[in-house]
């Protein structure tokens, strides 16, 4: 294994340790008087990244107060790496909303920077879709509905954020994909990973410009030609994540792709993603509603009319807001089955899954992470705590 971050020139990455297990944790750290302690490895992303499943533990009487992810970070290679994260960090303490994973505080442990984030007890989406598949039938319509506008709902508020002054944020998310969302014991929906987010937060160091963040294959049309981003971007990529849950398969085939690149200006992406970037953005640059009748035929129309509408190629001709499309996606559930919410959800992710023959605590996670690189123990000083 290299001993750094692949091409960046990189700190050292921390020792490998055996993995711990809920008999044999591994401490982590302590904070105002919880211990916290890792009880299983659940990825080693590329970059270094690693995200463990830890326990508090109140170290007055040894009470396990719950659950939480930590995401312990690499060190970062460069000043505006470290500053474009402290930016980062910065926006996911604003997020505050039930369908966003909570980001509640960060230690500077062994040199490294952890983040430790809600716990959500439940599947992503791409479990659930590939469990859909191994049982030979995706989700419920009824489901992906609801899923569906519980995003929108998300997007929303975070598409609306502003400052405290008043002044919209301009926050897209940048990565809306399966392996970003959860579905708790529960019913609730949770969106995370707003790592690849972009914000006119004043001052902020951006992405630089030929730097294509986050999945492509759930990229919109205009962020791959590196045009100026609106809402409608996440908009697409939500309707290419309901594709794929409605029906199982995901909307574009690179398998398809025949034709060389021309014309492309050069981009760098900053993860593997699931599809390759340059035959996606061939597909894309001759997309249309055909290209979407093909891959949703067999819906049914109100439901087709809602993901032509979200898969426009023109982000002109889309939904305006992500709050437009969850009243689209609210009507279409109202109309086949009223009243489906958190505990229709919550049995049907248990059978899916039961009939997918998958684990019921088969969490997977994407690349990218919530933050993509590691900060200074004094960069932190002025960092807000959640409650």
């Amino acid at each position: 294994m290299s001993t750094s971050t692949p091409g960046s020139g990189g700190s050292p990455r921390p020792e490998r340790r055996p993995p711990p297990t809920p008999d044999t944790p591994r401490f982590l750290f302590s904070v105002e008087g919880v211990r916290y302690e890792a009880i299983r490895e659940l990825v080693l992303m590329q970059s270094g990244e690693l995200l463990m499943l830890a326990r508090r533990r109140a170290e007055a009487d040894g009470t396990l107060p719950g659950l939480c992810f930590v995401r312990r970070l690499p060190n970062p290679s460069t000043y505006l790496r470290r500053k474009r994260l402290a930016e980062e960090v910065q926006l996911a303490f604003r997020l505050n909303h039930p369908g966003i994973a909570l980001v509640y505080f960060l230690k500077v442990h062994e040199d490294a920077l952890h983040v430790v984030m809600e716990y959500v007890d439940g599947p992503s989406l791409e479990t659930l879709v590939s469990a859909g598949v191994a049982r030979g039938q995706p989700v419920s319509e009824s489901f992906a509905l609801y899923v569906g506008a519980e995003l929108a709902e998300a997007l929303h508020h975070a598409h609306t954020l502003t400052d405290d002054e008043g002044k919209l944020l301009g926050v897209i998310h940048r990565d809306v994909n399966p392996r970003h969302v959860f579905v708790g014991a529960h019913g609730g929906v949770k969106l995370t990973n707003f790592g690849a987010a972009y914000s006119l937060i004043v001052g902020r160091e951006q992405s630089p410009l030929r730097l294509v963040r986050g999945d492509v294959a759930y990229a919109s049309p205009e962020y791959l030609e590196k045009e100026p981003l609106t809402p409608r971007s996440d908009v697409f990529s939500l309707g290419v994540l309901l594709v794929e849950l409605f029906t199982g398969t995901h909307l574009f085939d690179v398998q398809d792709v025949s034709l060389a690149p021309k014309g492309l200006a050069p981009l760098e992406i900053e993860i593997l993603p699931s599809l390759p970037l340059i035959q996606m953005r061939i597909l894309l640059s001759s997309f249309s509603p055909a290209d979407v009748e093909a891959a949703v035929a067999t819906l049914s129309p109100d439901v087709k009319a809602l993901l032509h509408t979200a898969l426009r190629a023109n982000p002109e001709e889309r939904f305006a807001t992500a709050a437009d499309l969850r009243d689209a996606l609210r009507a279409a559930l109202a109309k086949r089955h009223p009243g489906y919410g958190r505990q229709e959800a919550a049995a049907e992710v248990a059978r899916v899954l039961a009939e997918g023959s998958c684990l019921r605590d088969a969490v997977e996670f994407g690349e990218g992470g919530l933050f993509p690189e590691g900060l200074e123990a004094h960069e932190f000083e002025a960092a807000p705590k959640r409650k």
